[in-house]
C-alpha cells in the first residue's frame, strides 16, 4: 500500500507551500489554498518515521462531511474536495491559537489533574473528579499554534489577550464559534452512539475580514470520542472507557517509553503495527460517519492528486 509522506507539486498559479505536521498547504494566486492531507502520523507533536495507509483520506473526508454539517452555524473556508486527500478553500490568515474545548476530564487534562493541578489555561477544574468524568460545563483550554516540530503550549484567555495574539473582539467570536461547534458536534456524535469528549478547532480570517473555520473538524486526530453505550457503568466500576481517537497510538507509545521528551527514542512500528493502526483509523471513520469507508486508488497516488487538483484549478 503506497502512502503520502512528502509532496512537491507545482500547480497552476502556485505561489508557495507550507508544510505542517500532517497537511501540506499550497497557495494558489493568493486566492485559494490547496490542502493535502498526507499519511504522516504525529503524536506528542512528533512526526513518526512511517506513514499510515489511508489516514490522510480518512481525515480529509471526515473533515469535509463535518464542515458540510456545521456550515450553517459557523462559516468555513472549504470550497471543494477534488481528490480524496485534498480540500480546496479560501485563502486565510490563521490565528496563532488552537481552540481546545473539553467536555470530560481526559487525556492531557487528566494528566495535569492527576499531577495535582486544579487549573488548566486559567480555568478551574472541580475537586473530587476522576479520569473521564464529565465536567459540569465544557471548558475552553486554548493552546499556542506551534511551527515545525515545536510543541503546542497551553495558554490562558488572559495571556492571549495580554500578548495581543488575538484581539478581544476576534477572540469573543472564536469562543462563540467553538462552543457552537462543540454543541453541534456533540449532537452529531450522539446520533452515532458516541460521546464527543474533547476536540480542537482552528480558525482563520479571510482577506475581507471574515472569521472562518479552517483545517480539520471532529476527526480522530483532532478529537476524542467515547462509546456512549456502557460509559456510565465503566465510570462507576473505575474501568477504562472504550474510545475512538488517536489516543490508542499515544498509549502504545507511552507503553514503549516515548512521550516526545528529549532523549527518548521513537519505538519501531513494524508492518503489523502499521496495518493495525490503519485498520483502526478505518474503524474510526465508519463509526464517526456511519458510512462505509471506500479506499482510494493508491497505485500512483501522487499522480492522482496532481491530475485531480490541476484539472480543478484549470476549470475554476
Amino acid at each position: 500500500m503506497k502512502t503520502i509522506n512528502d509532496t512537491n507539486f507545482n500547480f497552476p498559479g502556485q505561489k508557495n507551500v507550507y508544510k505542517g505536521k500532517v497537511r501540506e498547504v499550497y497557495n494558489i494566486n493568493d486566492d485559494l489554498l490547496v490542502m493535502i492531507a498526507s499519511d504522516r502520523l504525529s503524536a506528542f507533536d512528533v512526526i513518526m518515521p512511517r506513514q499510515i495507509p489511508y489516514k490522510g483520506q480518512i481525515l480529509n473526508q471526515i473533515a469535509y462531511m463535518m464542515m458540510e454539517k456545521t456550515k450553517n452555524i459557523v462559516p468555513n473556508w472549504l470550497i471543494a474536495t477534488p481528490d480524496p486527500n485534498v480540500a480546496v478553500g479560501k485563502l486565510c490568515s490563521p490565528f496563532k491559537v488552537e481552540m481546545v474545548i473539553r467536555g470530560y476530564l481526559s487525556g492531557h487534562a487528566w494528566r495535569e489533574y492527576r499531577d495535582g493541578k486544579r487549573e488548566l489555561c486559567g480555568v478551574p477544574m472541580p475537586e473530587g473528579m476522576k479520569e473521564n468524568d464529565k465536567f459540569p460545563q465544557p471548558i475552553l483550554t486554548p493552546s499556542t499554534k506551534a511551527d515545525g516540530g515545536l510543541h503546542d503550549e497551553d495558554i490562558s484567555r488572559e495571556d492571549i489577550l495580554a500578548n495581543n495574539i488575538v484581539t478581544e473582539e476576534d477572540y469573543l467570536v472564536l469562543e462563540d464559534y467553538t462552543r457552537k461547534l462543540f454543541d453541534l458536534g456533540t449532537e452529531i456524535a450522539d446520533k452515532q452512539g458516541l460521546i464527543l469528549v474533547d476536540t480542537k478547532y482552528e480558525f482563520g480570517k479571510t482577506r475581507d475580514g471574515k472569521i472562518v473555520l479552517i483545517d480539520e473538524i471532529h476527526t480522530p486526530d483532532s478529537s476524542r470520542y467515547f462509546y456512549a453505550d456502557g460509559y456510565t457503568e465503566r465510570q462507576e466500576k473505575g474501568e477504562s472507557q472504550k474510545q475512538l481517537s488517536k489516543e490508542f497510538v499515544r498509549e502504545w507509545l507511552i507503553e514503549n517509553g516515548f512521550q516526545g521528551l528529549e532523549g527518548q527514542v521513537i519505538p519501531e512500528m513494524n508492518d503489523d503495527k502499521i496495518l493495525e493502526i490503519s485498520n483502526r483509523y478505518i474503524e474510526l471513520f465508519e463509526n464517526i460517519t456511519g458510512e462505509r469507508f471506500i479506499k482510494g486508488d493508491t497505485s500512483n497516488i501522487l499522480n492522482r492528486i496532481e491530475d485531480n487538483v490541476t484539472s480543478f484549478l484549470l476549470k475554476s
